[in-house]
């Protein structure tokens, strides 16, 4: 199964967050197939950008998101 979900960077107390593609199975910093986006939520107000297109293409081919990014595609305007 296909997961669509964020990947944590930044220092501590600073995350800064990347929207991956990645198989279920794989831990949460671990290996991805792909990066669709960013999100920055320490910016006032929070930073999203998403590369739509490739984002389409996974939700139509059944990748799953999780809550949270499912909230963050609402608010970039994917979903």
């Amino acid at each position: 199964m296909v997961k669509i979900r964020l990947k944590r960077m930044g220092k501590k107390g600073a995350p800064t967050y990347r929207i991956i593609v990645a198989d279920a199975r794989s831990p949460r910093d671990g290996r991805f197939i792909e990066e669709i986006g960013f999100y920055d939520p320490t910016r006032d107000p929070s930073v999203i950008k998403v590369e739509e297109e490739k984002a389409k293409t996974w939700l139509q081919t059944g990748a799953q998101p999780t809550e949270t990014v499912k909230k963050l595609l609402k608010i970039a305007g994917v979903l």
